[in-house]
């Protein structure tokens, strides 16, 4: 076992990140702090540290996660010698990042530094140009206001982009197609990133036009050491949040490939990283290469390049924090075999994805080789709006894309929870679809073409479901005759009643 000069970690996080860094400074030999909201009392996550405490006893659900005193406080009367933030929440923030330094508790992440330039896109792909990595074209400053948006949008050519420079998780975008959705479009941008991010800063990009995402994962140490581990193709996507990822990518020219792990350690060495982080890439129909944006942090897809490489990423997270050099050379690390994740969400997929809080009646993990679950949830969980509705990821493993593939189809199939609307069946629809299976896929699939393709595979695989099909259509139509008309021409059966009953069937089909 590799010495790391830590006693006490305390995790600012919660679920089943805050999980995953307790496994891993298990493994160390290292004393764990959890805390958590009132919100989280009855959590699972607090349960598998060695000590638990509540903060934000005043503070709401999410402010308790973001009130950066309070956690220093609470580290310091523990006697912590480190926190590692997990991701979401005040993982990428160089406040606390530098509150952590200035109290003299290492941050297990990059330095206040280093976050503080990733964390604004524009610089990020300053230092990117700086390195001589495309960048895709657009502005090199915040933009003014709308009208500077308009000039820019016409001067690239639509489609275009809007980005909040201090954005992320798939929030502050808007895409653009002509020349008056522009102004709007940067109006709304600018006032989401106010409120989500506290910087009003905002750019504008080339939109490119049916893409893949591809991340490098890279791991640097206080020594000057960087590798990568490969990368995930992350282009599976909904409203930007990605829903399915795996390692490694499919369909990108070996070509390509290199260069993401070229330019990904090139940009790395340039800002001294340390720790664990992701360089993301965009890459275009002719395999052509774009970065977009550094995230100086774990990733919540983490999972699959530990899986193909045989690496525990946040092991050696805290060892570097540490101070520790890398415990391997580039050539050292090997990938093998094929592995994709599904984040499963609390959403109900039937109902435009809306949330789907309450409480899990019933819990049946999926077991087997080569199946990994990362979940805090549980029989009698209550899962709640004010989180993030992301509640497990699961990790399957082959010796080939179509085994790992067909694992998870059996997986998904074994996991049972009950009492929430889950998004397994979306999860499984999308790994039956013909797109998926071929990878012909970009990260507009979802969002424009798979459901009209699922749609059309079901009409066509299940009878039952062509009929409850044509049903709601027919009815739809009367609706509208009927609301053309000066009198209701349908009698007996209210209409609600009637649309409501095609609809339970066609929900459960």
């Amino acid at each position: 076992m590799a010495e790391c000069k830590f006693n006490k970690v305390l995790v600012a996080n919660r679920g089943e990140i805050a999980i995953r860094v307790f496994r891993a400074c298990y493994d160390l030999g290292l004393h764990t702090v959890a805390m958590y909201s009132n919100e989280d009392t009855f959590s699972l996550f607090r349960t598998k540290a060695d000590e638990a405490y509540l903060i934000g006893e005043n503070k709401s659900p999410l402010g308790a996660y973001l009130d950066i005193p309070s956690i220093i406080d609470l580290a310091r009367r523990r006697n912590v010698d480190a926190i590692h933030p997990g991701y979401g929440f005040l993982s990428e923030n160089a406040d606390f990042a530098r509150a952590c330094e200035e109290a003299g508790i290492t941050f297990i992440g990059p330095s206040s530094t280093i976050l503080a330039q990733m964390g604004d896109k524009l610089t990020a792909k300053a230092i990117a140009h700086a390195c001589g990595v495309p960048t895709i074209p657009g502005s090199d400053r915040p933009l003014k206001d709308g009208e500077e948006a308009l000039a820019k949008a016409v001067e690239y050519g639509f489609p275009i982009i809007l980005k909040a420079a201090g954005g992320g998780g798939g929030r502050g975008m808007r895409r653009c197609d002509k020349p008056e959705e522009v102004i709007p479009a940067f109006d709304l941008v600018k006032s989401e990133a106010k409120k989500a991010f506290g910087n009003e800063d905002i750019f504008i990009e080339k939109y490119l036009v049916e893409p893949k995402h591809i991340e490098v994962q890279i791991l640097g140490d206080k020594h000057g050491n960087v590798v990568h581990l490969f990368e995930r193709d992350c282009s599976l996507q909904r409203r930007y949040q990605k829903v399915v990822e795996f390692a490694p990518a499919f369909s990108v020219p070996e070509a390509t490939r290199q260069k993401l792990y070229e330019d990904a350690v090139k940009v790395a060495r340039h800002v001294g990283y340390v720790s664990a982080g992701t360089v993301e890439f965009l890459v275009d129909k002719s395999g052509n290469h774009y970065f977009i944006e550094m995230n100086p942090r774990i990733q919540v897809e983490h999972t699959v390049t530990e899986m193909v490489t045989g690496v525990d990423l946040v092991r050696d997270m805290v060892l570097v924090a540490a101070g520790n050099r890398l415990p391997y050379k580039q050539e050292d690390v090997a990938c093998r075999g094929h592995a994709l994740e599904c984040r499963i969400y609390a959403e109900d997929p039937e109902n435009n994805f809306m949330p789907s809080p309450g409480v899990i009646k019933v819990r049946e993990a999926p077991e087997g080789r080569n199946v990994r679950l990362d979940s805090a949830a549980y029989a009698g969980f209550e899962v709640s709006l004010h989180y993030d509705p992301m509640i497990a990821k699961l990790c399957t493993w082959g010796r080939t894309r179509e085994s790992a593939i067909s694992n998870m189809i059996r997986a998904l199939r074994e996991y049972k929870i009950l009492g929430i609307k889950t998004t397994i069946p979306f999860h499984l629809r999308v790994l039956h679809n013909a797109t998926f299976l071929k990878g012909n896929y970009d990260t507009t699939f979802i969002d424009t073409k798979f459901d009209k393709e699922d749609l059309k595979r079901r009409q066509n695989s299940d009878p039952t479901v062509a009929v409850i099909a044509a049903a709601l259509k027919h009815y739809e139509e009367e609706k509208e005759a009927a609301a053309r008309a000066t009198t209701v021409p349908l009698v007996g059966e209210s209409l609600w009643k009637h649309y409501g009953k095609l609809q339970m069937l066609a929900n459960n089909f």
